[in-house]
C-alpha cells in the first residue's frame, strides 16, 4: 500500500541556479550521482519559490525533473493541472490512479507523479520539494484558502459567511467534510475519493450551509479508524453515514466515562500475543471462518485452536452470531474510546 509522501518543510533560501547550489551538485555528482541530482532538484524548486512561480510552472518543473507526467488536483471544483516531461500542460484530464505516489501540499490539494512503480529517491525528493513550492504559492495567492475551509466548517459562523466561504473554495451545492488523522480538515464533493493510504473520517453529504454537521459526524467517524496493521487492525477510512446505530452507541459511551467491561476483556485477550488482536478483528468481520483463515494465512485447524484460546480469555464465544456481534462492538468501541 502506498502512503502519502510528506509535503516537506518550508523551502530554504533562494538559490542561484548558476551559483552555489549547482557547484555543490557537481561536486556531489562526482561522488554520488543520485545525491547530486537531488541537490539540483532542491535548487530548482527553491529558485521557483524565490521567483514567485505559478502553480503551472511548478507542476511542469516536477514533471521535467522526475521525467514523468505530474498533475495537481487543487481542491474540489478547481481544474486539474497536468504536465508532461516535455512541458505540455493540460487541464481537465481523467481521474488519477490511486497507486501513483503523491504528496499533499495543502488541505484539498494533491500532487501526483504518474507511475505505478515505487518512487525512486529522486522522485521522492521531487514530490517533497514540489509540494513545498506549491504550498508557498497557495499561501501567497490564496491566503484565505485554509481560513475558508475553517469557516465553512464552523458552527458558530453565520450561514451567509459559510456560503461565501464555500463560493471562494469553489464547492458544489452539496459536499462532505473529511476529518484527517493529525487534525487537518478537507471539504470534498459528493463523489470524491480520498487517496489510497489516507486515514480519515468522512462526513455525510450535505448542502454546503450544513457542513458543520457533516464535520461533527466526520470527527466521530475518524475515532473509529485504525492504522490497519496487525498491532492496530481496523479500517483506515470510515464513513459516518454507514455507522447507523453505532454512532448513537459511541455518543452514549462518551457520557459514561466508566470502563466498558467487554473492552477490558478484549484488551486482556490482546495480551496473548502480537497476533491476537489481528486475529480477533479478522474473525469478527470475515464472512466465514475459512475466509478468516485465508486472510490470516493460517490453516483452518490452527485458527480454531487460536479461537478456543482467545474465547477463554474473552469470556464469551465468538463463533456464533451473538458472540461475533459482541466482539464487533467491543472492537469498534475500543477504537472510539482511544480518541475520546
Amino acid at each position: 500500500m502506498r502512503r502519502a509522501l510528506p509535503a516537506g518543510s518550508a523551502p530554504g533560501p533562494p538559490a542561484d541556479e548558476n551559483g552555489g547550489v549547482n557547484e555543490l551538485a557537481l561536486r556531489l555528482a562526482a561522488l554520488d550521482p543520485e545525491a547530486g541530482a537531488a541537490v539540483r532538484v532542491i535548487g530548482r524548486f527553491d529558485a521557483l519559490v524565490a521567483s514567485r512561480a505559478s502553480l503551472r510552472s511548478i507542476v511542469a518543473a516536477a514533471a521535467a525533473l522526475a521525467d514523468r507526467p505530474a498533475r495537481l488536483v487543487d481542491g474540489p471544483g478547481r481544474p486539474v493541472v497536468r504536465a508532461t516531461p516535455d512541458g505540455v500542460i493540460k487541464t481537465h484530464v481523467g481521474d488519477p490512479d490511486p497507486a501513483w505516489p503523491w504528496a499533499a501540499p495543502a488541505p484539498g490539494a494533491v500532487l501526483w507523479l504518474e507511475t505505478t512503480a515505487a518512487p525512486s529517491t529522486l522522485e521522492a525528493v521531487v514530490l517533497e520539494r514540489a509540494a513545498a513550492a506549491i504550498r508557498a504559492a497557495l499561501e501567497r495567492t490564496r491566503p484565505s484558502y485554509p481560513a475558508s475551509v475553517e469557516l465553512v466548517l464552523d458552527p458558530q459562523a453565520s450561514s451567509a459567511d459559510r456560503l461565501s466561504a464555500a463560493r471562494r473554495l469553489g464547492l458544489p451545492a452539496s459536499a462532505r467534510a473529511v476529518a484527517l488523522a493529525g487534525g487537518d480538515a478537507l471539504v470534498v464533493g459528493p463523489e470524491a475519493e480520498l487517496p489510497e493510504g489516507t486515514r480519515a473520517g468522512v462526513g455525510p453529504c450535505v448542502p454546503v450551509a450544513a457542513l458543520p454537521a457533516s464535520w461533527a459526524e466526520a470527527r466521530l467517524a475518524l475515532r473509529l479508524t485504525a492504522e490497519g496493521t496487525e498491532a492496530d487492525p481496523g479500517p483506515r477510512i470510515v464513513h459516518a453515514d454507514r455507522l447507523g446505530t453505532l454512532a448513537l452507541l459511541i455518543r452514549a459511551l462518551d457520557a459514561a466515562p466508566e470502563p466498558v467491561p467487554d473492552v477490558e476483556s478484549l484488551l486482556h485477550a490482546a495480551t496473548a500475543g502480537p497476533w491476537s488482536l489481528h486475529t480477533l478483528d479478522t474473525v469478527a468481520w470475515a464472512a466465514s471462518m475459512r475466509d478468516a483463515a485465508r486472510a490470516l494465512r493460517v490453516h483452518h485447524s490452527t485458527l480454531q485452536e487460536r479461537i478456543k484460546y482467545l474465547e477463554a480469555l474473552l469470556g464469551w464465544p465468538i463463533r456464533d452470531p451473538q458472540g461475533r456481534l459482541r466482539l464487533q462492538l467491543a472492537l469498534s468501541v475500543r477504537r472510539a474510546l482511544r480518541h475520546r
